[in-house]
């Protein structure tokens, strides 16, 4: 699916006009392809704090060129600062002055990083400071433009190590659709990340199980985590059954039609990644439908049928799969929820009350399983605008506004969506629990 809007405002006629009358003028995104570098440029890393001499030496793992002073000319892919040493609200001017004089030497899609303590494990000042960062990085990511992205990582004490991960994914190409988000690292004392022999393939010798992954944003997902090494496993409805067999041929992955709101799904899963996969290390609960209409018409069975797909049978069967120990140690369980189930939306009190439910079983689970041996953990997406067959079928002024209403004034792809799942799907994530991550280009209102 195509921007013809964003299009039109790349050719000559349509900058000119979008300047004039000042229309949103949507950057081409820069996304990640196979074999390409995480970063295409260098990385000026500032700050003080606990991380502020590991940091070049950990993004040097990870192939990145840094620098630590600001050199005249110089045009700069990223900005990395960390605060984990400011402790008064009077030293928070420190980010004034590291980014200020940077901001104009930033090359197109820059990516930009600050680093902070998670404001619940500080007290008194130092809090109210780490907080305050929170205001600052939503609202430059809102003011960044061309394509840019920024982000708050919230680091535990003694998880410095367990960074390189979300370093290499926000850093990237691959958060692409990705701006205006707060990370958590350690923040429930997780186990420390495991080390990842090779970063092109993170997932290799691993085993990814898919629901709805026949088309769209689960067809998606399914690609990338088979890019990073994973064997993937698909899942969907008996009608998807040609659609879904295709996709797992060229993947050379295995394939389970059912439906996951029937009594016995939860078992047949377990069952069959058990005998046929000895166990599962990545879950991800794509599987979803919307059956909109306003409160005022809706009936319990459209209504019910909504959260029995979207939350219910995620929740059931990873409790089956939990139960009977199919997921592997430093396994990761994924859920996709929907910025509907954050700032709620018009027609849609059942999908949103699913999407929130979502968002609820992240947060009960990750906190249950964040104390166990066996390391694994628990986050979710929540998506914005993404361009779809679903949303082309939108009419034309509701699409508009959907796609306009962020900071990067268009909608995302599917492939926005999956690589902030492999990011979560990586082992060297291990410490990355209990997150909601919005893929919605930073929307301005509700969220």
């Amino acid at each position: 699916m195509s921007d013809k809007y964003q299009s039109f405002t790349q050719s000559s006629i349509g900058r000119m006009l979008a300047k004039n009358l000042g229309l949103p003028s949507p950057a081409k995104l820069e996304r990640y392809a196979a074999g390409d570098p995480l970063v295409r440029g260098t990385v000026l890393v500032g700050g003080r704090g606990r991380l502020a001499e590991e940091l070049p030496g950990l993004l040097g793992e990870l192939d990145v060129t840094t620098a630590t002073g600001q050199v005249d000319g110089q045009r700069y892919k990223g900005l990395v600062f960390d605060a984990t040493g400011l402790s008064t609200v009077a030293e928070l001017v420190e980010l004034q002055e590291f980014f200020t004089p940077v901001l104009r030497s930033l090359d197109g899609c820059p990516r930009v990083v600050v680093v902070g303590t998670p404001p619940e494990l500080v007290q008194g000042r130092e809090r109210v400071a780490q907080r305050a960062l929170e205001g600052f990085t939503r609202s430059l990511g809102k003011e960044i433009g061309n394509g840019g992205t920024v982000q708050l990582v919230y680091v535990a004490e003694g998880y410095e190590g367990s960074l390189l991960s979300t370093l290499g994914f926000l850093l990237s190409p691959k958060s692409a659709y990705v701006s205006g988000q707060v990370v958590r690292i350690g923040a429930h004392q997780e186990q420390k990340a495991a080390a990842v022999a090779d970063w092109r393939a993170p997932l290799a010798g691993k085993v990814a199980f898919v629901t709805g992954a026949s088309r769209g944003i689960g067809e998606e997902i399914a690609r990338v985590l088979h890019r990073d090494g994973a064997s993937v496993v698909g899942l969907d409805v008996p009608q998807a059954a040609d659609d879904l067999q295709r996709v797992m041929a060229e993947l050379d992955g295995d394939w389970l039609t059912l439906d996951i709101t029937a009594p016995d799904a939860p078992q047949r899963i377990a069952q069959h990644l058990k005998d046929k996969h000895g166990g599962v290390d990545v879950v991800v609960h794509n599987a979803g439908v919307t059956l909109d209409k306003k409160l005022a018409n809706q009936t319990p069975d459209r209504f019910g049928k909504v959260l029995a797909i979207n939350v219910e049978a995620p929740e059931l069967i990873t409790a089956e799969l939990l139960a009977q120990q199919v997921v592997n140690p430093n396994g990761r369980i994924i859920g996709v929820a929907s910025i509907a189930g954050i700032a709620g939306n018009v027609g849609q009190t059942s999908y949103a009350a699913s999407k929130a439910g979502v968002i609820g079983l992240v947060d009960a689970l990750s906190r249950e399983l964040a104390q166990d041996a066996a390391g694994i953990t628990v986050n979710a997406v929540a998506p914005g605008f993404i361009i779809t067959q679903m949303t082309a079928a939108v009419p034309f002024a509701t699409r508009e506004v959907g796609q306009r209403l962020n900071a990067m004034a268009q909608g995302g792809l599917p492939v926005d969506v999956a690589e902030t799942i492999a990011w979560y799907a990586s082992p060297a994530s291990t410490a990355v629990n209990g997150n909601v991550v919005r893929v919605c280009g930073q929307m301005m209102l509700g969220a």
